[in-house]
């Protein structure tokens, strides 16, 4: 069980972010290093047909133990971190027994009760941070190190009895890519579970429905000392359109099942400006109504200026996986008993995200998500607590041994 904090240090350490303006796939080729070293890693530790294909998805078996005509259950981490914050020379250090005061970092970083109060709960356990100049990477390298960790234990148990366990990690989920070229056929799993989720006791079968806009705003530019009725300034004009959209349905505005708008990237001069905005909501109803929105301020704003200043394409990137869920509930009780049984309470919510198992679920493959143990991705403010990480490895080994005795 220890490893799994060793393996999870190892692999925060490797720089694998993903690039949102990457033409390529993977988005970048840190990705396929780290690929390549875990396919050398689950070699070693004896997993049968592993392989990493052209795409850089690596898969692995293992092979069934004392069980025939069982299911075959998946458990599938990426293995890219966020582009939102630096992901280059992380340096993961453990807090021993956490006694509740503030947890101060490098560049005047601090995780304080205050601001996460939910660091709290783990008053007395050993928890790992980064050192403040990076995140950490617990999203997803944590539920990598304990599927690596779980798949070890029942290679090398004589007690656990299971059907044939396929393994996968993919590339690229950050920027909504993560299973592009994901071969489901291939992967041969009845189902699966994503372990990329946060606290401990997170299940999770509902998730957003997600797209992206890209939208580009030409603007003239004109001396300043003669530009009266000539200049259209594109920063103001960006600055327009985004007062023009509900203040109220920003993320740091909304919780549990509201969506948002979320701008993700400004940039530009008088000449021009870029944005890129995040789409997000539960109901497909109110997903669509977000998309027109934004598409009728786009419209508004081009009427008002007599021309098409303002370009907008949107992108749908994933759905909530829910309706795909919702058919064959039985995968998610057996992970909510998988829980239990390693005494850890279920905590069932949608997630205010999305994961590669919601795009997996839609190509076929059932694929709620399961707890990873970590917390505040995204930023320098991340941990993740030991203990949930064992348990989690625990509710895998859980699962496995429970569909060893589901009959096909």
């Amino acid at each position: 069980m220890e490893k799994v904090v060793e393996r999870f240090i190892n692999y925060a350490k490797q720089y694998t972010t993903s690039d949102p303006h990457s033409k390529t796939y993977p988005s970048t080729d840190r990705q396929l290093v780290f690929m390549q070293n875990l396919v050398e890693e689950l070699k070693s530790i004896g997993l049968s047909e592993v392989e990493m294909d052209k795409f850089g998805y690596v898969t692995a078996t293992i092979p069934a133990k004392g069980v025939d005509n069982s299911p075959v259950v998946g458990f599938v981490s990426h293995v890219d971190t966020s582009p939102d914050f630096s992901g280059e020379n992380v340096n993961p250090q453990i807090i021993k027994n956490y006694d509740g005061s503030p947890v101060v970092l490098k560049n005047g970083v601090s995780i304080h009760p205050n601001d996460f109060p939910e660091i709290l709960n783990y008053k007395g356990q050993d928890l790992i941070t980064a050192d403040g100049t990076t995140l950490l990477g617990a999203d997803d390298k944590a539920g990598v190190a304990e599927i690596v960790t779980a798949a070890e234990l029942l290679l090398n148990s004589k007690d656990i009895k299971h059907g044939k366990i396929r393994l996968g990690f993919t590339p690229d989920e950050e920027v909504g890519r993560g299973t592009d070229h994901f071969d489901v056929k291939k992967f041969g799993a009845d189902f699966a579970y994503t372990l990329d989720g946060g606290e401990i006791g997170e299940l999770e079968f509902e998730n957003f429905n997600a797209a992206g806009a890209t939208i580009k705003i030409s603007g003239r530019s004109v001396h300043p000392g003669a530009s009266k009725n000539k200049m259209i300034n594109a920063l103001l004009v960006a600055q327009k359109l985004i007062g023009m959209l509900p203040p109220t349905q920003r993320p740091e505005h909304t919780e549990k099942y509201e969506g948002f708008f979320h701008l993700l990237s400004l940039k530009g001069n008088v000449e021009s400006a870029d944005l890129y905005y995040l789409i997000r909501d539960h109901s497909f109803t109110k997903f669509e109504e977000k998309k027109k929105l934004l598409t009728e301020v786009v419209g508004l704003i081009n009427l008002e200026y007599g021309k098409e200043l303002v370009q907008i394409e949107l992108e749908d990137q994933y759905y909530n996986m829910r309706e795909k869920i919702e058919p064959v509930m039985h995968v998610v009780e057996v992970a909510r008993q998988a829980m239990l049984d390693a005494g850890v309470e279920p905590k069932v919510k949608a997630i205010r995200g999305g994961t590669d198992g919601a795009r997996l679920s839609y190509d076929g493959l059932p694929c709620p998500n399961i707890f990873a143990g970590g917390h505040n991705f995204h930023g320098p403010f991340e941990f993740v607590p030991i203990p949930s990480m064992l348990k989690s490895v625990e509710v895998i080994l859980n699962i496995a041994k429970a569909v060893g005795k589901l009959k096909v």
